[in-house]
C-alpha cells in the first residue's frame, strides 16, 4: 500500500465513521506530512512510495485503528 492509497482508505473510513481527517503539509519535513484522524495524529512518509508493513501497523496504532478498519 502506498501513502496515497493509505490516505484514500483513511478518508473513506473517516467518512463511514464520521471522523474528521486533516493532512497537514506544513508540519512535515521534506516529503513527510502529519495526518490527523480525529484527536489522533501520525506522520506519513512519502505519499508516492510503498509503505513497509511495520510502519503501516505503527501508523494505524497511532491513529487508534486496526488493519481491518481500512477495508
Amino acid at each position: 500500500m502506498t501513502g496515497n492509497e493509505f490516505l484514500q482508505a483513511l478518508r473513506k473510513t473517516a467518512r463511514r465513521n464520521g471522523v474528521p481527517v486533516c493532512v497537514d503539509t506544513r508540519h512535515g519535513k521534506g516529503s513527510h506530512v502529519v495526518v490527523h484522524y480525529g484527536a489522533n495524529k501520525t506522520t506519513l512518509k512519502d505519499r508516492r512510495k510503498e509503505l513497509p508493513r511495520p510502519l503501516l501497523k505503527k501508523m494505524l496504532r497511532d491513529l487508534g485503528l486496526a488493519e481491518n478498519d481500512l477495508r
